[in-house]
């Protein structure tokens, strides 16, 4: 079928959305440390943003302010921004995967020994507190860093199996569905449809933490929100969740940096 004419005008003289426009700026600390800005000019930015991640600094602006601006924006929070640095050079030890090199991986809050053999298949297993990591000599970067996110996969749902037995019962319905992804800022979240997501680097850190990210999704099922409602549920579930909170305030930004760095493969 045709387009209607008003669709094709659309189209026709609409202006196509303008792209995210990168690079990067110096900045002199008080301390006179030089470091690079990332700098992103984006159209869906409505006000200039600096943030500070494991990968560094970046400064969002929106495509309206001039870099004059931005400059300005830096120069104003040059001091904040050498506070947040120091907070992650502070995780510069973070666990990698090499090939043949890594001789340990996080998992529950511990290190386990990591050792390697050649075999015709990537694959990892656990047994008796260590971590075998069998690969192809030439196994490829990608490859590897699959097979450790299967393997964390694999634990995290193993650990959820354990779990839901003894919680479900209490509640009006079980989740739709339980998923594991990489989360920037959250632990987890439930959908509407009972649908739940669980950050993946919750299998690194020590258990209960893990255990208490999931009855607090759990609660949801109950309660839509942060009432003290819900924390009553929590407590009657959790009684210790004030402990895991805390546990996440202290290990929480490190978990998540450990498993990017992990599966990362810049």
């Amino acid at each position: 079928m045709l387009p209607s004419m008003p669709g094709l005008l659309h189209r026709l003289i609409a202006p196509k959305p303008r792209a995210v426009e990168r690079d990067a700026v110096a900045l002199v600390l008080h301390d006179e440390r030089t470091v690079e800005i990332q700098r992103a000019r984006d159209p869906r930015a409505k006000r200039i943003k600096l943030s500070v991640d494991e990968r560094g600094a970046r400064l969002t602006l929106p495509m309206r302010a001039s870099l004059a601006s931005g400059d300005r924006f830096l120069q104003e929070h040059r001091h904040w921004l050498a506070s947040q640095l120091a907070h992650y050079a502070r995780d510069a030890d973070l666990p990698v995967l090499v090939h043949q090199r890594s001789v340990a991986l996080p998992l529950r809050g511990a290190s386990l020994p990591l050792s390697w053999s050649e075999g015709r298949y990537a694959r990892l297993a656990l047994e008796h507190g260590e971590v075998h990591f069998q690969s192809p000599a030439k196994a490829s970067e990608a490859a590897l860093r699959r097979t450790l996110r299967e393997f964390y996969e694999a634990q995290a749902r193993a650990d959820i199996g354990r779990w839901l037995p003894k919680y479900v019962p209490g509640l009006p319905r079980a989740p739709l569905r339980v998923r594991l992804k990489v989360m920037s800022s959250q632990w987890g979240s439930l959908s509407p449809d009972g649908s739940m997501a669980l950050d993946l680097s919750l299998v690194l850190g020590r258990a209960s933490a893990f255990e208490y990210v999931l009855v607090h999704e759990l609660c949801h099922l109950i309660h839509a929100n942060h009432s003290a409602a819900f924390w009553l549920e929590v407590e009657s579930r959790f009684p210790a969740w004030r402990d895991e909170r805390e546990y996440f305030h202290v290990h929480g930004r490190r978990l998540k940096a450990s498993l990017r760095s992990l599966l990362s493969t810049d």
